[in-house]
């Protein structure tokens, strides 16, 4: 609840240090994850999946040329594989609320179109399973963390935006409590990190 009212605040502060002048814009947002799962445990294999993320978004820039900000309210999900060391797989699918905040800057190539690089925090909050249990591992999602973004992206036309981002964690994303007969149960931390290709149409 803290994190919530934290994120509330930053919104509020950011809207009201916005000038007059400033351009807002509202939008949808989607796209595709690529998770690159990284474990503390070298015993077990990771295989990655593809996931999605969509949600509505915004946009604003200041009287600073280029400079600007823009946040998201997203669904996402990933998923990826772990085959542990008596060969069998479990699959781990994560759906989580994820609050991206970026600070942006952007370079016109006249009316039509701009690039733009961008890099901020994400908060991310757990809404799926939260335990996973298998042959494999016990695997607990924590219930929120913390992630970054460093992107770039192309925006046409003042409403089509296409970008392309890695999305990682600053912290554990869960744990994973391995199952290996006759050995002590070892706990490993574990991220699941995404390479992440968006689109978003800003009305």
């Amino acid at each position: 609840m803290k994190k919530i009212l934290t994120i509330a605040v930053l919104f509020a502060a950011l809207m009201t240090a916005v000038p007059a002048k400033a351009e807002v814009k509202f939008g949808l947002k989607g796209g595709l994850n690529l998770t690159s799962m990284s474990l503390d445990a070298n015993a077990i294999s990771k295989s990655n999946q593809a996931g999605f993320f969509i949600g509505p978004t915004f946009k604003f820039t200041i009287p600073i040329v280029g400079l600007g900000f823009d946040a998201s309210a997203l669904y996402d999900q990933r998923k990826g594989t772990i085959s542990g060391v008596n060969g069998n797989e479990t699959s781990i699918k994560e759906q989580s609320i994820q609050i991206p905040i970026n600070i942006r800057y952007g370079i016109g190539l006249g009316s039509t179109a701009s690039i733009y690089f961008f890099a901020g925090p994400q908060f991310g909050f757990n809404v799926g399973d939260k335990n996973i249990v298998s042959s494999v591992g016990d695997w607990t999602f924590k219930s929120s963390y913390v992630s970054a973004n460093v992107g770039a992206g192309l925006m046409l036309l003042s409403h089509l935006q296409v970008s392309v981002n890695y999305n990682f964690g600053l912290g554990k994303t869960g744990e994973l409590e391995q199952n290996i007969p006759g050995a002590i149960k070892s706990i490993d931390d574990g991220k699941l990190n995404a390479w992440q290709i968006g689109v978003a149409y800003f009305f």
